[in-house]
């Protein structure tokens, strides 16, 4: 037990998501005026025109995701329940913890967090990513986010990845095999990975990105001891420009081909259901996969507020507070953390 006396304040990120079908459109706005995901020469000036043009192209084509989903994404209050739970855990393990929600592109932004840590009077801070993977369009660009609205000196550590965590991958096993209960014949059903995409130019200046998600299947087929074939997919594709590939619908497509009957999904990405899940795979996928004679179609459950996966986001708190070494940045003192 890690017993401490200051207050730790722990802050949870997420990319958030519009609660109603009026903050569709908003909500993209905000996502697609972010320097950390559109990019390009002179984007400065031509940033937030291209990102007006897309949002409204694009909330038009999603709308029908978040109506499926109950008018708005759930993701909030999943993140909610997740740092209310993460709290718990910390305080019985003898940490004097508080924890806060900060989504990039819809409330509670990073400035609601940020307001609430002062208040708070935090003495230590954690930064934790909801991203297992990082990516400089997820984490990266939370946390930049979070320094330049946080220049306080206030001793700062940083997870920044948990993808090889052992507890974390033990809770998405549980899903796994929870979802393969369903099939009359579980060792038949094809397991299909699916994971965000991002712009492969993302990768090619040396996001890490791919490589962990490709890592994290590895290790789950593994852990899981599945005689079960699989394979890995990619979703959520915006734009003309190339991205990580093939397509869920691709997938999909090939699966069908191929006579597969039974296809258990795996969003391998993502730590709590929203319209990721719950619209694009288990309501879009889904109607496709029927259409193309797929007889079976299940998807695993968003870790959420999983006791496992509490345990783990608690484990990597606690560590990330024990380690020594520390990078200054600006006037706080911040250590990053690959957890393992």
């Amino acid at each position: 037990m890690l017993k401490t006396t200051g207050r730790v304040g722990v802050v949870l990120f997420q990319l958030g998501g519009p609660d109603t079908l009026e903050a569709i459109e908003p909500f993209l706005y905000n996502l697609f005026c972010d320097p950390d995901i559109i990019d390009f020469p002179f984007a400065r000036l031509g940033r937030k025109p291209l990102a007006r043009l897309i949002s409204k192209t694009r909330a038009n084509k999603v709308r029908h995701h978040y109506a499926a989903v109950g008018g708005g994404s759930p993701i909030r209050r999943f993140t909610e329940q997740q740092a209310s739970a993460l709290e718990q855990e910390l305080m019985a393990a003898g940490v004097n913890a508080q924890c806060f929600v900060a989504m990039r592109y819809w409330h509670p932004f990073t400035g609601e967090a940020i307001a609430q840590v002062r208040a708070a009077g935090c003495e230590e801070i954690v930064l934790l990513p909801l991203y297992p993977h990082y990516s400089r369009t997820t984490t990266g660009s939370s946390l930049n986010e979070w320094r330049r609205l946080f220049p306080d000196p206030v001793r700062t550590r940083v997870v920044t990845d948990f993808y090889r965590n052992p507890e974390y991958l033990d809770a998405l096993v549980e899903r796994i095999e929870e979802a393969l209960g369903r099939f009359a014949r579980p060792d038949n059903a094809e397991i299909v990975f699916s994971a965000h995409s991002v712009p492969l130019s993302v990768i090619q200046k040396g996001d890490p990105y791919q490589q962990q998600i490709e890592e994290t299947v590895e290790m789950l087929m593994e852990r899981g001891g599945w005689r079960n074939h699989h394979r890995l997919c990619y979703q959520s594709k915006v734009g003309a420009s190339r991205w990580l590939q093939p397509s869920l619908h691709r997938g999909l497509r090939d699966l069908a081909a191929e006579k597969v009957q039974d296809v258990c999904i795996v969003p391998i990405s993502f730590v709590s259901d929203h319209v990721e899940t719950l619209g694009e795979i288990d309501h879009e996928a889904r109607e496709e996969a029927e259409g193309l004679g797929i007889r079976r179609f299940e998807m695993t459950r968003g870790l959420n507020d999983s006791p496992r996966f509490i345990r783990a986001l608690a484990g990597l708190v606690v560590q990330a507070m024990g380690r020594d070494a520390r990078v200054a940045s600006g006037q706080a003192e911040t250590q990053f953390v690959a957890a393992d």
